[in-house]
């Protein structure tokens, strides 16, 4: 069900979020994408979309091979050309193992069933020492039922974030604009933490960046979720030892 509603909906992502479409990309995303991957020599973009983040990389003087399980998507990534890509899923990567020496997942696990299989995959093609970028939306935005809520109840009215079943593994079908509908799949942070852990990808660095200026200025009241993490970045690296 979760590629069949990708490959209805693939425009949505084409058009509204690559090429300068958004402002959380063009102001956070891809700067932090091309400084964790540069010097990289042979990258491994998972859930690629249309290519944006294998062009940036590719444009920075990597090998690079971007996967998606939408073909729509894959269909247009070869159109703009720039790197390679292959329709694939992240839960069998068509790769020897060693095969990178950096991997990246832009706000792609969210939709993944299967998440074990996925990391370990991830540590399978890296490299020992390899680095695997991570992006997610924040848990706490993803979090079934997380919203902004308005309370004019009380004098003068105040504006806060509704946190959902944090805690919950839960799967949801939602309307992220009208008529387009996407599945995610909310997880708790240790919940990918420990799964990374486990598969010898080692955290480094991570990153909760407030909401860049050119989301805050798309709308009245966004300029109050300054405060509040959107994403998610883990900079890990496979141990050594562990091949």
């Amino acid at each position: 069900m979760s590629d069949d509603l990708w490959e209805q909906h693939a425009d949505w992502w084409i058009e509204g979020f690559t090429d300068g479409a958004d402002p959380e990309y063009e102001e956070q995303i891809l700067p932090l994408a091309a400084a964790e991957l540069a010097g990289a020599r042979r990258v491994l973009d998972i859930g690629c979309g249309d290519g944006q983040i294998s062009r940036l990389a590719a444009g920075q003087g990597s090998t690079v091979i971007g996967i998606d399980p939408t073909w729509n998507c894959v269909r247009v990534a070869r159109e703009r050309g720039g790197a390679s890509f292959v329709q694939a899923g992240a839960a069998a990567l068509p790769f020897p193992d060693d095969a990178f020496d950096a991997v990246i997942a832009c706000l792609v696990f969210e939709h993944i069933d299967a998440v074990d299989e996925a990391i370990a995959e991830v540590a399978r093609v890296l490299q020992p020492g390899g680095r695997f970028s991570f992006f997610l939306n924040h848990p706490i935005l993803q979090a079934p039922g997380s919203a902004w809520v308005d309370d004019h109840l009380v004098d003068p009215p105040e504006q806060y974030w509704r946190l959902g079943p944090y805690l919950d593994e839960v799967e949801t079908v939602e309307q992220v604009e009208l008529g387009v509908w996407i599945r995610f799949i909310h997880r708790p942070m240790s919940r990918y933490l420990n799964t990374l852990a486990a598969n010898g990808l080692v955290l480094e660095h991570m990153d909760e960046p407030a909401p860049p200026s050119g989301f805050r200025a798309q709308a009245a009241g966004y300029e109050a979720s300054a405060a509040f993490p959107r994403l998610l970045h883990l900079r890990l690296r496979l141990d050594s030892a562990r091949h």
